[in-house]
Protein backbone atom coordinates (compact mmCIF):
# COMPACT_ATOMS: atom_id res chain seq x y z
CA UNK A 1 0.00 0.00 0.00
CA UNK A 2 2.84 2.28 0.45
CA UNK A 3 6.18 2.13 -0.88
CA UNK A 4 9.56 2.14 1.49
CA UNK A 5 10.55 5.74 1.14
CA UNK A 6 7.04 6.40 2.41
CA UNK A 7 7.14 4.19 5.50
CA UNK A 8 10.53 5.10 5.98
CA UNK A 9 9.60 9.30 6.28
CA UNK A 10 6.67 8.10 8.26
CA UNK A 11 8.78 6.50 10.81
CA UNK A 12 11.84 8.72 10.76
CA UNK A 13 9.32 12.05 11.42
CA UNK A 14 6.61 10.38 13.40
CA UNK A 15 6.97 12.93 16.20
CA UNK A 16 7.34 16.23 14.29
CA UNK A 17 4.71 18.78 13.36
CA UNK A 18 3.16 17.86 10.04
CA UNK A 19 2.68 21.60 9.29
CA UNK A 20 5.87 21.43 8.96
CA UNK A 21 6.90 18.24 7.10
CA UNK A 22 4.55 19.52 4.42
CA UNK A 23 7.18 21.70 3.38
CA UNK A 24 9.82 18.64 2.60
CA UNK A 25 8.01 17.10 -0.32
CA UNK A 26 9.98 19.00 -2.57
CA UNK A 27 12.84 17.71 -0.85
CA UNK A 28 11.14 14.06 -1.25
CA UNK A 29 10.08 13.28 -4.07
CA UNK A 30 9.81 9.40 -3.95
CA UNK A 31 7.86 10.18 -0.71
CA UNK A 32 3.66 9.89 -0.87
CA UNK A 33 3.32 12.84 1.10
CA UNK A 34 -0.40 13.11 1.60
CA UNK A 35 -0.54 9.57 2.75
CA UNK A 36 2.24 10.06 4.83
CA UNK A 37 0.89 13.52 6.70
CA UNK A 38 -2.58 11.71 7.40
CA UNK A 39 -0.17 8.63 8.82
CA UNK A 40 2.07 10.39 11.20
CA UNK A 41 -1.04 13.06 12.14
CA UNK A 42 -3.40 9.48 12.63
CA UNK A 43 -0.83 7.73 14.75
CA UNK A 44 -0.47 11.33 17.34
CA UNK A 45 -4.47 10.93 17.25
CA UNK A 46 -4.59 6.64 17.79
CA UNK A 47 -2.24 7.79 21.09
CA UNK A 48 -4.86 9.38 23.16
CA UNK A 49 -8.00 7.81 21.15
CA UNK A 50 -6.67 3.98 20.02
CA UNK A 51 -3.43 3.10 22.39
CA UNK A 52 -3.45 0.00 21.03
CA UNK A 53 -3.48 0.57 17.53
CA UNK A 54 -0.93 3.39 17.81
CA UNK A 55 1.31 0.85 19.66
CA UNK A 56 1.69 -1.71 16.58
CA UNK A 57 3.77 -0.46 13.46
CA UNK A 58 1.78 -1.10 10.12
CA UNK A 59 -1.57 0.67 10.78
CA UNK A 60 -2.86 2.68 8.15
CA UNK A 61 -4.79 5.67 9.49
CA UNK A 62 -7.61 7.08 7.23
CA UNK A 63 -7.91 11.45 6.67
CA UNK A 64 -7.71 13.49 9.85
CA UNK A 65 -11.67 13.77 9.45
CA UNK A 66 -12.46 9.81 9.92
CA UNK A 67 -10.12 9.78 12.57
CA UNK A 68 -12.42 12.38 14.41
CA UNK A 69 -15.57 10.40 13.52
CA UNK A 70 -14.39 6.77 14.23
CA UNK A 71 -14.92 5.68 17.62
CA UNK A 72 -12.71 5.61 20.72
CA UNK A 73 -10.87 2.49 22.57
CA UNK A 74 -13.68 2.30 25.43
CA UNK A 75 -16.58 2.81 23.34
CA UNK A 76 -15.41 -0.05 20.68
CA UNK A 77 -14.18 -2.02 24.00
CA UNK A 78 -18.13 -1.23 25.53
CA UNK A 79 -19.89 -2.30 22.27
CA UNK A 80 -17.32 -5.39 22.51
CA UNK A 81 -18.80 -6.66 25.52
CA UNK A 82 -22.65 -5.82 25.26
CA UNK A 83 -22.57 -8.16 22.16
CA UNK A 84 -20.88 -11.03 23.75
CA UNK A 85 -23.21 -10.11 26.78
CA UNK A 86 -26.41 -10.44 24.41
CA UNK A 87 -24.63 -13.72 22.98
CA UNK A 88 -24.80 -14.62 26.80
CA UNK A 89 -20.80 -15.64 25.68
CA UNK A 90 -18.78 -16.20 29.19
CA UNK A 91 -17.36 -13.60 31.05
CA UNK A 92 -13.96 -12.76 29.96
CA UNK A 93 -12.98 -11.83 33.01
CA UNK A 94 -12.48 -12.93 36.24
CA UNK A 95 -14.43 -9.91 38.00
CA UNK A 96 -17.62 -10.66 36.00
CA UNK A 97 -17.37 -7.09 34.76
CA UNK A 98 -20.36 -7.28 33.08
CA UNK A 99 -22.87 -8.91 34.88
CA UNK A 100 -25.29 -6.18 34.89
CA UNK A 101 -26.20 -6.90 31.24
CA UNK A 102 -27.89 -10.37 31.74
CA UNK A 103 -29.71 -9.61 35.33
CA UNK A 104 -33.32 -8.48 34.25
CA UNK A 105 -33.56 -7.62 38.07
CA UNK A 106 -30.78 -5.24 38.83
CA UNK A 107 -32.56 -2.12 39.52
CA UNK A 108 -30.40 -0.67 41.83
CA UNK A 109 -27.33 1.57 39.91
CA UNK A 110 -24.73 0.46 42.42
CA UNK A 111 -25.70 -3.40 41.53
CA UNK A 112 -25.44 -2.19 37.85
CA UNK A 113 -21.83 -0.64 38.33
CA UNK A 114 -19.83 -4.06 36.97
CA UNK A 115 -20.97 -3.01 33.61
CA UNK A 116 -18.76 0.62 33.65
CA UNK A 117 -15.63 1.68 31.21
CA UNK A 118 -12.76 1.12 33.87
CA UNK A 119 -14.00 -2.44 33.84
CA UNK A 120 -14.34 -2.43 30.51
CA UNK A 121 -10.59 -1.39 30.33
CA UNK A 122 -9.34 -3.77 32.67
CA UNK A 123 -10.97 -6.05 30.33
CA UNK A 124 -8.89 -4.83 27.75
CA UNK A 125 -5.64 -4.88 29.59
CA UNK A 126 -6.15 -8.13 31.30
CA UNK A 127 -8.07 -10.73 29.49
CA UNK A 128 -7.11 -9.24 25.51
CA UNK A 129 -10.50 -10.09 23.87
CA UNK A 130 -9.08 -13.32 22.19
CA UNK A 131 -6.78 -11.31 19.89
CA UNK A 132 -3.20 -10.72 18.99
CA UNK A 133 -3.13 -7.26 19.67
CA UNK A 134 -4.42 -7.16 22.78
CA UNK A 135 -2.94 -10.14 23.93
CA UNK A 136 0.07 -7.34 23.59
CA UNK A 137 -1.35 -4.50 24.95
CA UNK A 138 0.54 -4.29 28.18
CA UNK A 139 3.84 -4.98 26.30
CA UNK A 140 3.88 -3.40 22.70
CA UNK A 141 5.67 -0.15 22.90
CA UNK A 142 6.12 -0.06 19.35
CA UNK A 143 5.44 -3.78 19.03
CA UNK A 144 5.01 -5.09 15.15
CA UNK A 145 2.72 -8.02 15.07
CA UNK A 146 4.51 -10.37 12.75
CA UNK A 147 1.65 -11.97 10.73
CA UNK A 148 0.67 -11.69 7.17
CA UNK A 149 -2.38 -10.63 6.25
CA UNK A 150 -3.72 -13.35 4.32
CA UNK A 151 -3.36 -15.97 7.02
CA UNK A 152 -6.04 -14.08 9.27
CA UNK A 153 -7.87 -11.90 6.84
CA UNK A 154 -10.02 -13.81 3.85
CA UNK A 155 -8.94 -12.01 0.49
CA UNK A 156 -11.09 -8.73 -0.12
CA UNK A 157 -14.05 -9.39 -2.25
CA UNK A 158 -15.07 -6.79 -4.57
CA UNK A 159 -18.62 -8.57 -6.05
CA UNK A 160 -21.69 -9.79 -3.68
CA UNK A 161 -22.18 -13.54 -4.45
CA UNK A 162 -24.30 -15.81 -2.07
CA UNK A 163 -21.03 -18.12 -2.00
CA UNK A 164 -19.54 -15.61 0.11
CA UNK A 165 -21.86 -16.02 3.01
CA UNK A 166 -21.52 -19.14 4.62
CA UNK A 167 -23.66 -20.46 7.32
CA UNK A 168 -20.81 -20.04 9.91
CA UNK A 169 -20.73 -16.07 9.79
CA UNK A 170 -21.84 -14.51 13.23
CA UNK A 171 -21.40 -10.76 13.20
CA UNK A 172 -21.24 -8.54 9.94
CA UNK A 173 -20.87 -5.20 10.27
CA UNK A 174 -22.77 -3.49 7.52
CA UNK A 175 -20.93 -0.03 7.58
CA UNK A 176 -17.24 -0.92 8.15
CA UNK A 177 -15.94 2.62 8.43
CA UNK A 178 -12.61 2.64 9.54
CA UNK A 179 -13.00 -0.42 11.19
CA UNK A 180 -12.61 0.51 14.98
CA UNK A 181 -15.58 -1.27 15.96
CA UNK A 182 -15.48 -4.30 13.93
CA UNK A 183 -12.07 -4.91 14.96
CA UNK A 184 -13.10 -5.07 18.69
CA UNK A 185 -16.23 -6.72 18.39
CA UNK A 186 -15.04 -9.38 15.98
CA UNK A 187 -12.32 -10.55 18.41
CA UNK A 188 -14.32 -10.37 21.61
CA UNK A 189 -16.96 -12.24 19.93
CA UNK A 190 -14.79 -14.78 17.98
CA UNK A 191 -16.56 -16.50 15.11
CA UNK A 192 -16.74 -15.79 12.11
CA UNK A 193 -17.32 -11.73 10.92
CA UNK A 194 -17.12 -9.67 8.04
CA UNK A 195 -16.81 -6.10 7.39
CA UNK A 196 -18.35 -4.13 4.64
CA UNK A 197 -17.69 -0.99 3.23
CA UNK A 198 -18.39 1.00 0.33
CA UNK A 199 -14.96 3.29 -0.25
CA UNK A 200 -12.19 0.41 -1.75
CA UNK A 201 -9.28 2.97 0.03
CA UNK A 202 -10.75 1.75 3.48
CA UNK A 203 -11.08 -1.69 2.39
CA UNK A 204 -7.98 -1.89 1.77
CA UNK A 205 -6.81 -0.03 4.59
CA UNK A 206 -9.12 -2.56 6.52
CA UNK A 207 -7.53 -5.71 4.93
CA UNK A 208 -4.24 -4.59 6.17
CA UNK A 209 -4.45 -3.19 9.78
CA UNK A 210 -6.88 -6.71 10.82
CA UNK A 211 -3.46 -8.65 9.52
CA UNK A 212 -1.28 -6.55 11.81
CA UNK A 213 -4.12 -6.42 14.73
CA UNK A 214 -4.13 -10.62 14.50
CA UNK A 215 -8.03 -10.98 13.68
CA UNK A 216 -8.60 -14.29 12.63
CA UNK A 217 -11.44 -15.88 10.23
CA UNK A 218 -12.57 -12.19 8.93
CA UNK A 219 -13.93 -11.28 5.63
CA UNK A 220 -13.41 -7.79 4.16
CA UNK A 221 -15.97 -7.30 1.41
CA UNK A 222 -15.86 -3.77 -0.65
CA UNK A 223 -19.68 -3.63 -1.35
CA UNK A 224 -23.07 -1.78 -0.36
CA UNK A 225 -24.01 -2.82 3.05
CA UNK A 226 -27.59 -2.89 1.93
CA UNK A 227 -26.55 -5.03 -1.15
CA UNK A 228 -24.90 -7.60 1.33
CA UNK A 229 -27.50 -7.72 4.01
CA UNK A 230 -30.18 -9.02 0.73
CA UNK A 231 -27.57 -11.44 0.07
CA UNK A 232 -28.06 -13.10 3.54
CA UNK A 233 -30.54 -16.18 4.18
CA UNK A 234 -33.47 -15.68 6.14
CA UNK A 235 -32.21 -17.00 9.73
CA UNK A 236 -35.76 -17.59 10.63
CA UNK A 237 -36.74 -19.88 8.44
CA UNK A 238 -33.65 -22.27 9.19
CA UNK A 239 -34.11 -21.69 12.24
CA UNK A 240 -37.20 -23.04 12.89
CA UNK A 241 -36.36 -26.14 10.88
CA UNK A 242 -33.37 -26.39 13.81
CA UNK A 243 -35.72 -26.29 16.01
CA UNK A 244 -37.51 -29.08 15.29
CA UNK A 245 -34.04 -31.27 14.73
CA UNK A 246 -33.48 -30.43 18.09
CA UNK A 247 -36.33 -30.47 19.77
CA UNK A 248 -37.00 -26.84 20.77
CA UNK A 249 -39.74 -24.94 20.73
CA UNK A 250 -39.40 -21.44 18.52
CA UNK A 251 -40.36 -19.78 21.25
CA UNK A 252 -37.43 -20.30 23.64
CA UNK A 253 -34.76 -17.86 23.49
CA UNK A 254 -32.40 -17.93 20.24
CA UNK A 255 -29.43 -17.75 22.57
CA UNK A 256 -30.64 -21.87 23.27
CA UNK A 257 -29.64 -22.48 19.96
CA UNK A 258 -26.35 -23.89 19.56
CA UNK A 259 -26.43 -23.49 16.11
CA UNK A 260 -24.39 -21.58 13.41
CA UNK A 261 -27.38 -21.00 11.57
CA UNK A 262 -27.50 -17.66 10.56
CA UNK A 263 -26.31 -14.16 11.53
CA UNK A 264 -26.04 -13.67 15.32
CA UNK A 265 -25.37 -9.93 15.43
CA UNK A 266 -25.68 -7.38 12.93
CA UNK A 267 -24.04 -4.00 13.61
CA UNK A 268 -25.41 -0.91 11.34
CA UNK A 269 -23.69 3.01 11.89
CA UNK A 270 -25.69 5.05 9.73
CA UNK A 271 -24.17 8.34 8.20
CA UNK A 272 -26.38 11.35 10.15
CA UNK A 273 -25.61 13.66 7.28
CA UNK A 274 -27.40 14.70 4.35
CA UNK A 275 -26.07 14.99 0.76
CA UNK A 276 -25.35 18.82 1.93
CA UNK A 277 -23.52 17.88 4.39
CA UNK A 278 -25.71 18.87 7.52
CA UNK A 279 -26.32 16.96 9.95
CA UNK A 280 -29.91 15.36 10.44
CA UNK A 281 -32.62 14.87 13.77
CA UNK A 282 -34.57 11.97 12.25
CA UNK A 283 -33.58 8.67 12.82
CA UNK A 284 -35.50 8.01 8.81
CA UNK A 285 -33.34 10.67 7.27
CA UNK A 286 -30.07 8.65 8.41
CA UNK A 287 -28.36 6.50 5.60
CA UNK A 288 -29.22 4.01 5.27
CA UNK A 289 -32.53 4.24 6.92
CA UNK A 290 -32.86 1.17 9.00
CA UNK A 291 -36.47 2.33 9.90
CA UNK A 292 -37.01 0.46 6.83
CA UNK A 293 -34.01 -2.20 6.78
CA UNK A 294 -35.05 -3.32 10.80
CA UNK A 295 -37.65 -6.38 9.76
CA UNK A 296 -35.19 -7.68 7.14
CA UNK A 297 -32.21 -7.07 9.66
CA UNK A 298 -34.51 -8.98 12.33
CA UNK A 299 -35.22 -11.74 10.08
CA UNK A 300 -31.69 -12.48 9.51
CA UNK A 301 -29.87 -11.94 12.54
CA UNK A 302 -30.41 -12.59 16.55
CA UNK A 303 -29.87 -8.95 17.63
CA UNK A 304 -29.56 -5.50 15.98
CA UNK A 305 -26.71 -3.02 17.02
CA UNK A 306 -27.08 0.42 16.01
CA UNK A 307 -24.68 3.17 16.36
CA UNK A 308 -26.01 6.88 16.19
CA UNK A 309 -25.22 9.99 16.90
CA UNK A 310 -25.77 11.19 21.21
CA UNK A 311 -27.57 14.52 19.23
CA UNK A 312 -30.26 12.48 18.44
CA UNK A 313 -33.44 12.51 20.39
CA UNK A 314 -33.45 8.89 21.56
CA UNK A 315 -37.28 8.95 22.59
CA UNK A 316 -37.84 9.65 19.16
CA UNK A 317 -35.55 7.15 17.96
CA UNK A 318 -37.51 4.12 19.14
CA UNK A 319 -40.80 5.16 18.48
CA UNK A 320 -39.71 5.29 14.58
CA UNK A 321 -38.43 1.63 15.71
CA UNK A 322 -40.41 -1.39 16.80
CA UNK A 323 -38.31 -3.92 17.96
CA UNK A 324 -35.61 -1.77 20.44
CA UNK A 325 -35.08 -3.85 23.56
CA UNK A 326 -32.24 -1.87 25.24
CA UNK A 327 -31.05 1.90 25.36
CA UNK A 328 -27.53 2.58 25.74
CA UNK A 329 -26.08 6.56 26.09
CA UNK A 330 -22.09 6.30 26.55
CA UNK A 331 -20.28 9.33 27.87
CA UNK A 332 -16.56 9.54 28.25
CA UNK A 333 -15.21 12.15 30.74
CA UNK A 334 -18.72 13.42 31.55
CA UNK A 335 -19.37 13.99 27.31
CA UNK A 336 -21.72 12.38 25.52
CA UNK A 337 -20.07 10.29 22.85
CA UNK A 338 -22.40 7.77 21.29
CA UNK A 339 -25.86 6.40 21.74
CA UNK A 340 -26.83 2.58 20.96
CA UNK A 341 -30.17 0.75 20.39
CA UNK A 342 -30.45 -2.88 20.86
CA UNK A 343 -33.02 -4.30 18.87
CA UNK A 344 -34.08 -8.20 18.90
CA UNK A 345 -37.04 -10.35 17.43
CA UNK A 346 -37.70 -11.56 20.98
CA UNK A 347 -39.02 -8.52 21.14
CA UNK A 348 -42.40 -9.16 18.57
CA UNK A 349 -45.02 -9.72 20.28
CA UNK A 350 -44.74 -7.82 23.26
CA UNK A 351 -45.57 -4.36 21.37
CA UNK A 352 -49.01 -2.46 21.49
CA UNK A 353 -49.85 0.46 19.11
CA UNK A 354 -51.46 3.23 20.63
CA UNK A 355 -54.86 4.10 19.17
CA UNK A 356 -53.84 7.20 19.27
CA UNK A 357 -51.16 8.04 17.14
CA UNK A 358 -50.08 4.70 16.02
CA UNK A 359 -46.95 5.35 17.72
CA UNK A 360 -45.26 2.13 19.11
CA UNK A 361 -44.81 1.31 22.86
CA UNK A 362 -42.80 -0.93 24.59
CA UNK A 363 -44.34 -2.97 27.10
CA UNK A 364 -42.39 -2.08 30.19
CA UNK A 365 -39.46 -4.74 28.87
CA UNK A 366 -37.05 -1.75 27.18
CA UNK A 367 -34.03 -0.83 29.56
CA UNK A 368 -32.18 2.58 29.49
CA UNK A 369 -28.30 2.12 30.09
CA UNK A 370 -26.74 5.55 30.97
CA UNK A 371 -22.78 5.27 31.34
CA UNK A 372 -20.38 7.80 32.22
CA UNK A 373 -16.50 6.18 32.91
CA UNK A 374 -16.48 4.59 36.71
CA UNK A 375 -20.65 5.52 37.04
CA UNK A 376 -23.56 3.26 35.46
CA UNK A 377 -27.16 3.88 35.97
CA UNK A 378 -29.96 1.09 34.55
CA UNK A 379 -33.67 1.79 34.23
CA UNK A 380 -36.58 0.96 32.18
CA UNK A 381 -39.39 2.48 30.74
CA UNK A 382 -41.84 1.48 33.36
CA UNK A 383 -39.68 2.88 36.04
CA UNK A 384 -39.43 6.03 34.17
CA UNK A 385 -43.33 6.28 33.20
CA UNK A 386 -44.61 5.18 36.73
CA UNK A 387 -41.66 7.58 38.58
CA UNK A 388 -42.28 11.27 39.64
CA UNK A 389 -39.76 14.32 40.15
CA UNK A 390 -39.44 15.31 43.97
CA UNK A 391 -39.33 18.98 43.78
CA UNK A 392 -37.16 20.76 46.77
CA UNK A 393 -38.72 23.62 49.01
CA UNK A 394 -37.63 27.46 47.36
CA UNK A 395 -35.63 27.67 51.18
CA UNK A 396 -32.81 25.73 51.03
CA UNK A 397 -31.42 26.23 54.53
CA UNK A 398 -32.06 22.60 55.50
CA UNK A 399 -30.00 21.15 51.82
CA UNK A 400 -26.61 20.32 52.67
CA UNK A 401 -25.35 18.76 49.49
CA UNK A 402 -26.03 19.05 45.37
CA UNK A 403 -25.45 16.86 43.15
CA UNK A 404 -25.12 17.20 38.97
CA UNK A 405 -25.92 14.54 37.28
CA UNK A 406 -23.73 13.09 34.59
CA UNK A 407 -24.23 13.73 30.73
CA UNK A 408 -25.69 10.04 29.75
CA UNK A 409 -28.19 10.77 32.56
CA UNK A 410 -29.08 14.33 31.28
CA UNK A 411 -29.29 13.03 27.79
CA UNK A 412 -31.87 10.05 29.27
CA UNK A 413 -34.13 12.60 31.39
CA UNK A 414 -34.96 9.61 33.99
CA UNK A 415 -35.14 12.79 36.77
CA UNK A 416 -37.84 11.02 38.43
CA UNK A 417 -36.15 7.59 38.72
CA UNK A 418 -32.95 9.66 40.13
CA UNK A 419 -35.27 11.40 42.74
CA UNK A 420 -37.06 8.25 43.93
CA UNK A 421 -34.32 5.77 43.86
CA UNK A 422 -31.73 8.38 45.95
CA UNK A 423 -34.23 10.34 47.74
CA UNK A 424 -33.54 13.40 46.00
CA UNK A 425 -34.74 16.39 45.32
CA UNK A 426 -34.55 18.54 42.33
CA UNK A 427 -34.60 21.93 42.73
CA UNK A 428 -37.20 23.10 39.94
CA UNK A 429 -38.84 21.35 37.39
CA UNK A 430 -36.31 22.41 34.60
CA UNK A 431 -33.34 23.33 36.69
CA UNK A 432 -31.73 19.52 36.82
CA UNK A 433 -29.91 19.83 39.84
CA UNK A 434 -30.49 17.66 43.07
CA UNK A 435 -30.12 18.37 46.67
CA UNK A 436 -30.71 16.03 49.82
CA UNK A 437 -29.75 16.81 53.54
CA UNK A 438 -27.60 13.82 53.89
CA UNK A 439 -24.65 13.05 51.86
CA UNK A 440 -25.32 10.09 48.66
CA UNK A 441 -22.50 8.39 48.20
CA UNK A 442 -23.57 6.39 45.22
CA UNK A 443 -25.55 9.49 43.23
CA UNK A 444 -24.43 9.14 39.73
CA UNK A 445 -22.52 12.08 38.57
CA UNK A 446 -20.67 15.15 40.84
CA UNK A 447 -21.35 15.58 44.27
CA UNK A 448 -20.97 18.94 45.75
CA UNK A 449 -21.22 20.49 49.52
CA UNK A 450 -23.36 23.63 49.61
CA UNK A 451 -21.70 26.83 51.47
CA UNK A 452 -24.19 29.29 51.04
CA UNK A 453 -27.33 30.17 48.35
CA UNK A 454 -27.13 33.88 47.71
CA UNK A 455 -30.08 36.04 45.90
CA UNK A 456 -28.73 38.73 43.55
CA UNK A 457 -29.12 41.26 46.05
CA UNK A 458 -25.86 43.34 46.18
CA UNK A 459 -25.36 43.04 50.14
CA UNK A 460 -25.78 39.24 49.77
CA UNK A 461 -23.44 38.68 46.65
CA UNK A 462 -20.91 40.74 48.70
CA UNK A 463 -21.17 38.79 51.42
CA UNK A 464 -21.30 35.85 50.08
CA UNK A 465 -18.68 35.77 48.16
CA UNK A 466 -16.49 37.60 50.29
CA UNK A 467 -12.43 36.26 49.74
CA UNK A 468 -13.42 34.07 46.46
CA UNK A 469 -11.99 35.59 43.39
CA UNK A 470 -11.91 33.20 40.89
CA UNK A 471 -14.98 29.54 40.65
CA UNK A 472 -15.85 27.12 38.51
CA UNK A 473 -19.37 29.01 37.20
CA UNK A 474 -22.28 26.91 35.76
CA UNK A 475 -25.98 27.68 34.71
CA UNK A 476 -28.63 25.44 34.63
CA UNK A 477 -32.18 26.78 33.77
CA UNK A 478 -30.71 30.38 34.13
CA UNK A 479 -31.24 33.73 31.69
CA UNK A 480 -27.29 34.50 31.67
CA UNK A 481 -24.27 32.75 30.01
CA UNK A 482 -21.58 31.61 31.79
CA UNK A 483 -19.44 34.10 30.49
CA UNK A 484 -22.14 36.92 31.28
CA UNK A 485 -22.26 35.99 34.73
CA UNK A 486 -18.83 35.84 35.26
CA UNK A 487 -18.10 39.40 34.07
CA UNK A 488 -20.74 40.63 36.57
CA UNK A 489 -19.69 38.71 39.69
CA UNK A 490 -15.88 39.99 38.02
CA UNK A 491 -14.60 36.17 39.09
CA UNK A 492 -11.50 34.70 37.35
CA UNK A 493 -12.06 30.94 36.25
CA UNK A 494 -10.93 27.92 37.90
CA UNK A 495 -10.39 27.67 41.95
CA UNK A 496 -12.18 25.06 44.47
CA UNK A 497 -14.93 26.99 44.30
CA UNK A 498 -17.68 25.91 42.26
CA UNK A 499 -21.18 28.12 41.57
CA UNK A 500 -24.35 26.76 40.39
CA UNK A 501 -26.30 29.38 38.99
CA UNK A 502 -29.84 28.15 38.85
CA UNK A 503 -33.47 29.18 39.37
CA UNK A 504 -35.34 27.88 42.21
CA UNK A 505 -39.03 26.00 42.22
CA UNK A 506 -40.70 29.90 43.33
CA UNK A 507 -38.60 31.13 40.02
CA UNK A 508 -36.40 33.11 41.93
CA UNK A 509 -33.05 33.75 40.30
CA UNK A 510 -30.26 32.26 42.94
CA UNK A 511 -26.47 31.45 42.99
CA UNK A 512 -25.52 27.82 44.70
CA UNK A 513 -22.28 28.26 46.08
CA UNK A 514 -20.42 24.74 46.69
CA UNK A 515 -17.33 22.92 47.01
CA UNK A 516 -16.64 19.23 46.00
CA UNK A 517 -17.90 16.49 48.25
CA UNK A 518 -14.73 14.84 48.14
CA UNK A 519 -12.74 17.74 49.24
CA UNK A 520 -15.18 18.43 52.55
CA UNK A 521 -14.55 14.33 52.91
CA UNK A 522 -10.87 14.34 52.81
CA UNK A 523 -11.45 17.23 55.12
CA UNK A 524 -13.34 15.29 57.64
CA UNK A 525 -11.05 11.78 57.34
CA UNK A 526 -7.49 14.32 58.15
CA UNK A 527 -9.59 15.57 61.01
CA UNK A 528 -10.71 12.27 62.03
CA UNK A 529 -6.64 11.45 62.12
CA UNK A 530 -5.64 13.79 63.59
CA UNK A 531 -8.29 13.27 66.16
CA UNK A 532 -7.41 9.68 66.59
CA UNK A 533 -3.67 10.78 67.16
CA UNK A 534 -4.32 13.10 69.67
CA UNK A 535 -5.99 10.57 71.36
CA UNK A 536 -3.38 8.10 71.01
CA UNK A 537 -0.83 10.29 72.02
CA UNK A 538 -2.72 11.57 75.26
CA UNK A 539 -3.18 7.24 76.37
CA UNK A 540 0.25 7.15 75.99
CA UNK A 541 0.92 9.90 78.44
CA UNK A 542 -1.58 8.92 80.67
CA UNK A 543 -0.54 5.31 80.56
CA UNK A 544 3.82 6.55 81.27
CA UNK A 545 2.14 8.89 83.88
CA UNK A 546 0.58 5.66 85.92
CA UNK A 547 3.69 3.67 85.52
CA UNK A 548 5.65 6.70 87.08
Amino acid sequence: MMNQATQDFIRQHQDEDVRQLAFLGSKNPEVDMPFALDQIRGRKMARAKLPIWANIDGIIYPPHISMEQCSSESTALYKAELAAKLLDLPDSSSSSSFSSFSSENEKESEKASNSHFSKICEFAAENAVGSEFAKNEGSCEKQQILTESDKNVNEMKDEVSEADFSEEIGFVDLTGGFGVDFSYIAARLGMSSMYVERQAHLCEAAKENFGRLGLKNVIVKNGDGIEVLHSFHPKKKDAASADDSLGITYDQPRSLLKTNLGLKIIFIDPARRDDAGNKVVSLKDCTPDVTVLQEEMLLKADYVIIKLSPMLDWHRAISELSHVREVHIISVNNECKELLLVLSARNMGEMEASSADGEVKHAGNLRIYCINDAQSFVCDELDMETSSVKIAPSTLEEMQYLYEPNASLMKAGCFGVLSERYDARMLSKNSHLFVSREPIAAFPGRSFRIIAVSSFNKKELKRHLSGITKANIATRNFPLSVAELRKRLKLKDGGETYIFATTLSDESHVLVITEKASKTSKMCKNAASKTSKMCKNAVSKTSKMCKM
